[in-house]
């Protein structure tokens, strides 16, 4: 059966030699000896599916969409209280609105939609004509998968939000007053330069604001996106809805041409796939996942659909702050500068978004329109309601990593020393606060020294008081 979606992550064969796995980058490959071969029926190929292999949920609706009914219905009605034909039963009518002419399950236990061994699953709701219990992490307009894979689970245990808590134990409440303050700074103007934008000094303000609040934000609320976007692109292009056009991501190559990189959904979409996020959205964050991992699911799911024109990017790391701050993951007041992780390897932020787009490109067929726009020809909102969200909940473990151990680190470093440098070389010159902030910054900017170039700035010192307080800045630094 020919399906029009991307292979799922795990794929499985039937060959002539022992049972093994191979591990090819993000794809995994399970080897079967021949007594794992199947009659080759759908039955046979779903029952094997959600016996051994994570759920890709693109490939399994895509198949139980092309299947007929009186299939379905004679595996349920030979296997009643049957595990797989229940499940099997269940994402079919969940996922393709479609009723089996099958009788209500009256007995047995309930099993759950997705193994809880192999995926990450939300709080359970029972199916109870099914006898399954719903723990997807969304509903049939939008369900993004995790798989519990191996690189998962270590990063899942390392406890990221106490390690934070640790580091900060041992810092001074005014420190740390001064640090939180710089790195929501530091967070806005990273999202902004991950964009090619430098924002002004009130777009500066307002976003610096919204993180500061972003606990009490509400991502279901539809007014406050469209507010929250209107404060943060250039007030020309905020929106007053979803958008109404069709986008796209492009880069321009040979000065003139563009490249097209990522297809969005076709406007008609937006507001069912953006009414579905939201539900899931609210789902996620009822209990049960863990907050990166519900960070990335509802950042990266958003993002892909690209609501509205403009500040799609800077809204989908906000709401990654969103998630966590609601969710009380690390020390109250605290923001993980998770932009600035993405800045700075700006490369692999491209490629896990290259994880999505590249796969579903060779199944959206489009066409340039006259105003250099394009044209989107066929239904997509498939491959954008079931994706495999592993990748970027691995990706966004690494840049809390980078930022806990890195730009916190760094950051309350920095300012412990430099507090120490200023008060040193306050005792030796008693400059005004400014003047001496300004020498100790030059000095810790060019290791403990006042550079040349900027001696001109400081003609009220004389040369020994000069070297006497780059010693002490030196003495602070060491």
């Amino acid at each position: 059966m020919a399906l029009a979606v991307p292979p799922p992550a795990t794929e499985s064969y039937v060959v002539a030699s022992a049972r093994r796995t191979e591990v090819h980058g993000p794809r995994t490959i399970e080897l079967y000896p021949r007594s794992y071969a199947t009659d080759g029926s759908l039955a046979a190929h779903v029952r094997f599916a959600l016996r051994h292999e994570p759920v890709d949920l693109g490939v399994l609706v895509a198949a139980l969409k092309a299947a007929e009914p009186s299939e379905l219905e004679a595996w349920v009605r030979s296997e009643p209280t049957g595990a797989f034909s229940r499940r099997a039963w269940f994402f079919y009518e969940s996922f393709t609105g479609r009723t089996l002419d099958v009788e209500d399950v009256r007995t047995g236990n309930y099993v759950a939609a997705l193994n809880p061994g192999k995926h990450i699953v939300a709080e359970r709701r029972n199916s109870p004509r099914h006898r399954v219990a719903d723990n997807l992490l969304g509903g049939p307009a939008l369900c993004p998968t995790v798989r519990r894979t191996p690189r998962l689970m270590e990063q899942m245990g390392v406890r990221l939000d106490q390690e934070a808590r640790t580091l900060l134990e041992s810092y001074d409440p005014l420190l740390l007053a001064r640090a939180v303050h710089y790195l929501y700074t530091k967070e806005t103007r990273s999202s902004f330069a991950i964009e090619g934008e430098t924002p002004s000094a009130k777009r500066t303000e307002r976003f610096v604001a919204a993180l500061k609040a972003a606990a009490d934000f509400d991502p279901s609320d539809k007014m406050a996106l469209i507010r929250l976007q209107g404060d943060i692109v250039d007030p020309r292009y905020a929106s007053a809805d979803w958008r109404d056009s069709q986008n796209f991501i492009g880069t321009t190559v040979q000065g003139y041409r563009e490249e097209v990189l990522f297809i969005c959904p076709r406007p008609e979409d937006v507001p069912s796939l953006m009414a579905a996020w939201m539900a899931s959205t609210r789902r996620i964050l009822g209990g049960g996942v863990e907050p990166v991992v519900a960070a990335a699911v509802c950042a990266f799911a958003f993002v892909f659909i690209h609501p509205f024109e403009d500040g799609n990017g800077r809204i989908h790391r906000f709401l990654i702050h969103h998630v966590l701050a609601k969710s009380g993951y690390g020390p109250p007041d605290l923001i993980f500068p998770v932009s600035a992780a993405i800045l700075r390897d700006r490369g692999s932020y491209d490629e896990v978004l290259e994880g999505f787009s590249r796969p579903i490109s060779e199944f959206v067929q489009w066409r340039w329109a006259g105003d250099g726009g394009i044209v989107v020809e066929n239904d997509t909102r498939d491959l954008y309601r079931y994706f495999d969200a592993t990748a970027f909940v691995e990706y966004l473990y690494d840049r809390v990593a980078d930022t806990v151990r890195r730009d916190l680190k760094e950051e309350l470093g920095f300012i412990a020393t430099f507090d120490r440098a200023f008060e040193a070389a306050r005792a030796i010159v008693d400059m005004p606060d400014r003047r001496a902030s300004l020498f100790v910054r030059l000095c810790m900017q060019n290791g403990g020294r006042l550079s040349a170039t900027k001696r001109g700035q400081f003609t009220e010192l004389d040369d020994s008081e000069i070297a006497a307080m780059e010693a002490a800045i030196q003495d602070a630094i060491r």
